[in-house]
């Protein structure tokens, strides 16, 4: 195997396990939330336009958990929108987390790491666009 074709392996599979790791906390997190959001403070939504977690549970599970999901997919096969696919979930991730640190504020450790794991994927991404599908 070619050094190429191996440091491309090692993108792929990282951003493609990311990723993964993204969609099953978006899809746990979205699950949460519209089940009821349980010892989830309901004053953590004062002044925002929600009553309660169903609609951002919602909007958590089906944008950040679909669109990195369906990223992962793509990356795994190889697809030709894998790129284009994996930096629109970074970017999606990266807004989602803007609008919920502006209405709830910093609430939790897991914050500060998903925007890391958002910026690696968008990283990673741009590392992948440099070989052809």
């Amino acid at each position: 195997m070619s050094n190429l074709k191996a440091q491309e392996k090692v993108i792929r599979y990282t951003l493609g396990f990311l990723l993964a790791l993204l969609s099953l906390n978006a899809f746990a997190g979205g699950y949460y939330g519209i089940a009821g959001a349980e010892n989830v403070p309901l004053e953590w939504l004062e002044g925002s336009p929600f009553s309660s977690y169903f609609i951002p549970s919602l909007i958590l599970l089906v944008c950040v958990g679909g669109s990195s999901l369906f990223a992962c997919i793509v990356v795994f096969m190889r697809h030709r929108i894998a790129t284009k696919a994996s930096c629109i979930c970074g970017m999606i991730t990266l807004l989602w987390l803007t609008v919920q640190i502006a209405i709830i504020g910093y609430v939790s450790w897991m914050q500060p790491v998903t925007v890391i794991g958002a910026l690696i994927i968008l990283f990673l991404s741009s590392k992948l666009s440099k070989y052809a599908y």
